[in-house]
């Protein structure tokens, strides 16, 4: 029998199918890939937040910039602010940049900020990004080219719109096949490995590789192959969420440059600026707060830049999820990637992170034969077990660092037994020392410890500040970063444009 990997199926559109059928059919112009759809199942539409990694995907997939942000009403996306995540004092706030510090490798950044800039905020005194998100900026100028970058950024964007673009790419311009139909069974071999998925209306689809985007229902990898699903509302409590579009007040008004992240009494508010509207949604525990006491905050919230009469006016639709991942991601040959895969709340955008960490993993090491790839799907399950957790040990530090204790949620989130115990174990150690490339070892680790700083001292975590005694603290180094950096805020404020005015520049130029 011939095993060679030459059909891959994609089970399900949206922007994990769609990224599945364009990266590989981009990266292996040698396979035949078929991407089959339901016309009777929506795509969640809420994955509005991704990571600088985009734009190595996109332009991988062979996209232009600016058909991209012009198509899919996207903006630029340079990091999160959280607000009231700390307390309720008038003001909390704390930026999570996508930059790394400058001199981060180098030198104890923490240390310096604690002996000479402790008044400052920790983002701001060691990075200029938070600044350049403060005053609402571009992360580029309109002759910086094509997914370069002078601050580093992702994106914002209409998800509904992301998965429509990306179709129309993989169908005119890679030859990916698109059959809209509805799968009926699921056909296996003699040895237990797909064969071939069987549609209402189109037959037999036969492949040698099988990957399942169908989203929570996991038609492949749960329904077909039994994988089983690690539940972790014991830990992340959040199980709903109410979404919306918010018009501006006018289609000049300024484009926010960060996810802007609003702790409520019973969970959080996500606000993303478009070019054309914001996306808001109340991320929540229904054990909590019932669905029209999170409309009313969700409205509430939006009350206050629209104005009462309009916020009720807004659209709203619930959402429910089940945090928590697969035990297998990769079952024979069939790969779960996106909500297949798991689910966690949108806090941090994690969600197309993992689509693209998935591909590139396959793509890169796409398999040969069966026996290749049971040996890289055991690598594979190992790898993202370790990235699924590292996901909710990042998300829960969010949580239990906080000093608000206004309703039982907050005191409830925070409680020692629902932290993960290897979270427990570095918050232990980061009394001492700062998180460090020591304590997060993977090549590729979800979030860096340079993440893990932001969040720490944004929300007024005290870790010991580095003495004499410490090799890897030279207060002479810090204070040059510092200085440079405070160069840089004065330069990237002076020449950077507002994000409406470089997405304008770019967009009449394209026209």
């Amino acid at each position: 029998m011939n095993n060679k990997i030459q059909h891959i199926v994609v089970l399900g559109g949206g922007a994990a199918g769609w990224l599945s059928a364009g990266l590989l059919s981009a990266e292996h112009p040698d396979k035949h890939i078929t991407l089959i759809e339901s016309a009777h199942i929506a795509i969640s539409g809420v994955g509005e937040g991704t990571w600088p990694s985009m734009r190595n995907t996109l332009k991988l997939i062979g996209i232009k910039e600016v058909d991209f942000l012009k198509y899919c009403d996207a903006s630029f996306k340079q990091g999160s602010k959280f607000i009231n995540w700390r307390n309720l004092t008038p003001g909390d706030n704390y930026y999570h940049p996508f930059m790394t510090p400058a001199g981060y490798l180098e030198t104890d950044l923490h240390a310096y900020w604690q002996h000479h800039a402790a008044s400052q905020k920790y983002a701001d005194a060691i990075n200029m990004q938070s600044f350049v998100c403060q005053a609402g900026l571009a992360p580029k100028q309109a002759s910086t080219p094509e997914y370069a970058a002078v601050t580093n950024y992702g994106y914002h964007l209409d998800a509904g719109k992301f998965a429509s673009f990306l179709k129309n790419h993989c169908e005119n311009k890679l030859g990916v096949i698109h059959i809209m139909d509805d799968v009926v069974a699921v056909n296996n071999d003699n040895q237990g490995y797909i064969r071939s998925l069987t549609t209402k209306q189109h037959g037999e689809i036969k492949g040698d590789l099988f990957i399942d985007c169908s989203g929570a229902r996991a038609r492949l990898i749960a329904e077909h192959y039994n994988a089983a699903f690690i539940n972790q509302e014991q830990t992340l409590f959040n199980n709903s969420a109410i979404a919306a579009h918010l018009p501006y007040n006018n289609q000049q008004q300024d484009i926010a440059s960060a996810t802007i992240s609003t702790a409520q009494s019973h969970g959080w508010i996500w606000d993303i600026g478009l070019p054309s509207r914001r996306g808001i949604g109340h991320t929540y525990c229904d054990k909590y707060c019932d669905e029209h006491t999170a409309v009313k905050t969700l409205k509430n919230y939006a009350a206050q830049s629209v104005g009462a009469e309009a916020a009720e006016q807004i659209q709203t639709r619930k959402l429910s999820f089940t945090p928590g991942y697969r035990k297998h991601f990769w079952i024979k040959n069939c790969i779960a990637v996106g909500m297949s895969q798991g689910f966690i709340e949108p806090l941090e955008a994690s969600a197309l992170a993992m689509v693209e960490l998935s591909l590139n993993m396959l793509s890169e090491q796409m398999p040969h034969d069966r026996v290749h790839m049971q040996l890289l799907a055991t690598r594979f399950n190992q790898r993202f077990s370790y990235r699924w957790q590292r996901v909710i040990d990042f998300l829960k530090l969010h949580y239990i660092l906080s000093e608000r204790d206004d309703s039982q949620y907050w005191l409830d989130i925070k409680s020692p037994a629902s932290i993960p115990a290897r979270l427990t174990e570095l918050l232990a150690l980061w009394q001492y020392q700062p998180p460090s490339r020591f304590d997060l070892i993977e090549n590729e680790e979800i979030f860096p410890s340079a993440s893990y700083q932001y969040v720490l001292y944004g929300m007024g975590f005290h870790s010991q500040a580095a003495t004499a005694e410490n090799a890897f603290y030279n207060p002479k180094a810090g204070h040059y970063f510092y200085q440079q950096n405070r160069a840089k805020i004065a330069q990237c404020l002076q020449a950077l444009p507002t994000n409406r005015t470089l997405l304008n520049q770019l967009l009449n130029n394209k026209a």
